[in-house]
């Protein structure tokens, strides 16, 4: 058999994390009494971090026997679990510190956790790129973390928290944050906007819960135009600026809507666009599609067949295959499945492009060193190609969206 027949397969959304108390060892000597206080206190939200799903995220052997099962040579790591002296896992809103003692244990907390994503991605050499954390409110301490994480090998780039109302913060479009852009630009650290973060908390009630779930993707999508709108782009043009765990059907319409908007503020005399837009677009050289097309990507977990179906208009060199391992909601343990039903049909050169070429370009991936992996798990060019016949997948795959609408197997 040719090492061609099987494709190398980079999942671009895996999340991990520490289980609480291995945290400890990577905090300072002088926080030990704080975590223990706060870890015996602390009441886990999450049942998926619990009992056997929980070592998903931390136990480094059993995560890679899941992964190559399921078909995938490596992956990129955010995080999953709550670091130390978080009220909640950093994928969501984070309310502000109360006090200034507090916000510096919140700080070792996210070091903590980027230290041990070091070790856990060393665990496996060449097939993990971790994400590292940041806090927006400290500039200087997380500028400073960023150039730690690329000196010791977190190659995944930055977690950009959001920006959510309330949340007290300046939103991402302000000069503030001009140091982390020209960091991530001279490091070559991608900036990954992961959904969940950007979105104000959910309330209390069951509608509460439906309308963040319609609302959380937009949110996330608010960094692409603060970003262009705040001239970070324009400035630094080789900063690479990633939107994961968010679809790809929404970037053609947006693409749409933004270039109409820009154009209207930039050559419409005396419209209301241009009053306002007038000052901001002098400064800009290109539309947002063009900023699009130079620097941004779509870390698309679960995609589905409809969304191959634009793929060219969000750029086949744009997009990057997930399978959010370990989430509810994960293409795991049926990822195999899950490409062949969406990358059915799809000319192999740009199935490579989207399974594994575009992470390893902006990751630093060596798909050399990749091959013989996947020459082992990797799922067979010809059986993507072919699709996913009906009926094929058990119905527990149904949890997760990149099966929706397909016809599962009969109990």
């Amino acid at each position: 058999m040719s090492s061609d027949d099987r494709y190398i397969v980079i999942s671009a959304d895996g999340h991990a994390g520490g289980d609480i108390g291995h945290y400890r060892p990577y905090l300072e000597s002088k926080w030990h009494d704080d975590f223990d206080a706060w870890a015996a206190e602390y009441e886990n939200p999450y049942e998926d971090l619990e009992g056997d799903l929980g070592g998903r995220n931390w136990d480094s052997a059993r995560r890679m026997a899941d992964l190559e099962a399921d078909g995938q040579a490596a992956e990129i790591i955010y995080p999953n679990t709550i670091p130390p002296f978080y009220p909640k896992t950093s994928l969501t809103a984070q309310p502000p510190a109360l006090t200034t003692a507090d916000a510096e244990r919140r700080w070792a907390g996210l070091q903590a956790h980027n230290r041990w994503l070091v070790d856990f991605c060393n665990d496996y050499p060449g097939r993990r790129a971790g994400v590292v954390q940041i806090n927006l409110f400290d500039v200087e301490n997380s500028v400073a973390e960023i150039h730690w994480a690329r000196e010791h090998g977190l190659t995944g780039g930055v977690l950009l928290p959001g920006t959510p109302p309330g949340s007290g913060l300046p939103q991402l479009h302000h000069v503030c944050y001009e140091p982390i852009w020209q960091a991530c630009e001279e490091l070559g650290m991608p900036v990954n906007h992961h959904t969940g973060s950007a979105a104000p908390p959910m309330g209390p009630d069951p509608e509460d819960t439906i309308t963040f779930l319609l609302e959380v993707s937009w949110y996330a999508h608010r960094a692409f135009y603060q970003l262009i709108l705040g001239g970070a782009l324009e400035r630094h043009p080789d900063l690479q600026l990633v939107f994961t765990e968010q679809g790809t059907a929404w970037v053609p319409d947006e693409l749409l809507r933004l270039d109409y908007f820009f154009e209207r503020m930039r050559s419409s005399d005396g419209s209301q666009e241009q009053v306002w837009g007038a000052e901001v677009m002098s400064k800009l050289s290109l539309k947002p599609s063009e900023y699009w097309a130079r620097q941004c990507h779509v870390g698309a977990s679960f995609i589905r067949p409809m969304e191959m179906g634009v793929r060219h208009q969000v750029g086949v060199d744009r997009i990057m295959w997930g399978s959010d391992y370990p989430h509810k909601e994960a293409s795991s343990p049926y990822s195999r499945e899950a490409i062949a039903l969406a990358f059915a049909g799809v000319p192999r050169d740009e199935a490579e492009k989207m399974l594994s070429i575009n992470a390893a370009r902006l990751y630093g991936f060596d798909l050399d060193f990749l091959r013989p992996i996947a020459d082992r798990i990797g799922p067979r060019v010809d059986e993507v190609f072919a699709g996913l016949p009906p009926r094929s997948v058990p119905r527990d795959a149904n949890m997760c969206p990149a099966f929706a609408g397909y016809e599962f197997a009969a109990e």
